[in-house]
């Protein structure tokens, strides 16, 4: 492509974004022959300044911003990925792989530090028993509680700018050109439609934060379940008389006949109780001779 100068200064000439997007799509066309897969553009279809809906995709972008180290070349990229330049946007284990047209083709990869395991636990732990389901976890339907755990500036599972690094092929010195800015939120549009992709980029996995979650709520529900009121307890509380249960035949016979002494210890204890019982003599002793009187 020629360059045009002015004054010392060299430019490119101007290209229309419809020019750059039809240019992109013949070259990701080849790209895609080679590569086996078809491209995944990013598509932004809300109007205004949000880029994402959901609270993946929300939190992402909320994270970026927060830093003042990436202000600068934010606003840019945020126009970028609205025109649709994001031709194509692939996320892997800690990496991200993207196309962005410009007034070339250019190449975009982001590298995400994994998450350590020590802030990872931390977060299992703060969330324990407060998650109810996967589903909930992946749309976001969580308490307020949970959720600002999830995105805390410090102990979150949302990257700094210290574990993000960046790659572009375009002649821009800057460390965040604007290709890489779009590719960012880029990535804030792509966890509105799948979600489990930050756990997928961060090298986390979501059951384990699940998992645990609901262990402890089953755990605690099990350690109340061998509690129970008294009868008697129950109907001073509700104010009931609560009948007694018949005995059941079956365990009364059952009982009794655990219970049954032998039939001669049985008979010697009524003796002994009714004063009738006789002693038997020692042996080698004689009865004494009864006196009887004359008829």
């Amino acid at each position: 492509m020629a360059w045009y100068g002015y004054g010392g200064w060299s430019f490119r000439p101007y290209v229309s974004v419809a020019e750059k997007k039809a240019r992109a799509a013949k070259a990701i066309a080849r790209i895609a022959k080679k590569r086996g897969r078809a491209a995944e553009p990013v598509v932004i279809q809300r109007r205004g300044r949000g880029i994402a809906t959901t609270f993946w995709g929300k939190a992402w972008c909320d994270n970026l911003e927060r830093y003042m180290d990436f202000a600068n070349r934010l606003p840019r990229g945020r126009t970028y990925v609205r025109n649709g330049s994001v031709v194509d946007l692939a996320i892997a284990r800690g990496t991200v792989e993207a196309r962005v047209a410009g007034s070339e083709l250019y190449t975009v990869t982001v590298h995400i530090a994994q998450m350590k395991r020590q802030r990872w636990r931390h977060v299992v732990t703060r969330c324990t028993g407060r998650i109810a389901s996967l589903v909930g976890l992946l749309r976001g339907e969580l308490s307020a509680e949970v959720l600002a755990v999830l995105a805390d500036a410090k102990q979150g599972l949302f990257p700094e700018p210290r574990e993000i690094t960046m790659e572009c092929s375009c002649p821009d010195w800057a460390g965040m050109c604007k290709h890489v800015a779009a590719v960012l939120y880029g990535v804030g549009a792509r966890l509105d439609e799948k979600p489990e992709l930050f756990f997928t980029l961060r090298q986390v996995d979501q059951t384990e934060l699940l998992s645990s979650a609901t262990s402890g709520a089953v755990s605690r529900a099990r350690a109340g379940a061998g509690k129970r009121i008294a009868a008697e307890k129950l109907a001073d509380v509700f104010g009931i008389e609560i009948e007694a249960e018949p005995p059941d035949p079956t365990r009364a016979g059952k009982l009794r006949r655990t219970r049954a002494e032998p039939p001669g210890k049985h008979r010697g204890a009524q003796s002994k109780a009714g004063g009738t019982r006789r002693r038997k003599p020692p042996a080698g002793s004689r009865r004494p001779a009864t006196r009887r009187g004359r008829t």
